[in-house]
């Protein structure tokens, strides 16, 4: 486990995604998270649906399933269950940006089929909070899913707050960015702690770290996948979009150079992941798990 050399708090993660909700839109899109190569002639678009997609399978997600997205973001994954599989999802963001974009684009989408989904007038309904001290009720998911979120809490009570909503033999889908299991010190010092720090995460573990967080608290981990290879076009084509925008948008540069900006080293974070992926100093592990 490589920790920040900052202590990150949930109003920094809030803060985080707030001052950059523009950013992330504008590059990311409306799903923040890696694409899922399969073939590899998808476009962004497809390989983002087809990880959202690998996920809701891993989770076992059927109709009626209820399903809790931690760290939902803007809500299109939660849409995508909800429409595709017939869920019952909850998304749970602490961003007040995510959860205002989220919550209208749930609104625009069942006003726009003329109809709700899963027949729910607030399917999917959304959580603006903490994840560590959220007041979902116990034993209440089927299923939940977290992608690429648990890398912004501390792991413990990532993993206990999941085994408490969940029902027994429930199944957790986590998505992480994970550190090499013997990072060397350059890796460390120029890119896994400074990535840590930069994007608001206390800590990036390695797939043992999480194998020994889950079990602690509970968790039987089924089945683990290193799919780094198939999410590796994710980051030339965010580091591509991001230089564009940077010479094309005069906002996306008075925002790196402004001192009042505490996110303004976003843009160095992007190429610092893009080389840890590339060079196999993190990579992105998928772990399906089962509560005892």
């Amino acid at each position: 486990m490589i920790s920040s050399r900052k202590e990150i708090r949930g109003v920094d993660i809030a803060s985080h995604y707030d001052e950059l909700d523009r950013f992330y839109r504008d590059i990311w899109g409306e799903h923040v998270h890696h694409g899922l190569w399969l073939r590899g002639d998808e476009s962004r678009p497809q390989a983002l649906r087809q990880l959202a997609e690998m996920v809701a399978r891993e989770a076992g997600v059927t109709r009626d399933t209820r399903v809790i997205d931690i760290g939902c973001g803007y809500g299109a994954t939660s849409q995508l269950i909800a429409d595709e599989f017939g869920a019952e999802v909850t998304g749970i963001t602490i961003s007040e940006a995510q959860h205002a974009i989220a919550e209208a684009r749930a609104a625009a989408a069942r006003e726009a089929a003329g109809a709700t989904s899963n027949g729910s007038k607030t399917n999917p309904r959304y959580v603006c909070g903490d994840w560590l001290t959220n007041t979902l009720p116990a034993d209440s998911f089927d299923a939940g899913i977290a992608i690429e979120s648990s890398e912004h809490m501390d792991k413990q009570g990532f993993f206990a707050q999941a085994r408490r909503v969940l029902r027994p033999g429930g199944r957790l889908v986590v998505n992480s960015w994970l550190s090499r299991e013997k990072p060397t010190a350059n890796q460390v010092r120029w890119l896994i702690e400074p990535i840590a720090r930069e994007g608001r995460m206390p800590h990036l573990g390695t797939e043992s770290d999480y194998r020994r967080w889950a079990a602690d608290a509970g968790f039987t981990v089924t089945k683990f996948q290193d799919v780094t290879r198939q999410i590796a076009r994710t980051w030339p084509m965010i580091v591509r979009t991001f230089v564009w925008n940077l010479l094309r948008k005069p906002a996306y540069l008075r925002f790196v150079l402004d001192p009042r900006s505490k996110n303004a080293v976003f843009g160095l974070t992007i190429v610092r992941l893009w080389i840890a992926f590339r060079t196999g100093a993190m990579r992105y592990g998928v772990f399906t798990l089962t509560k005892d």
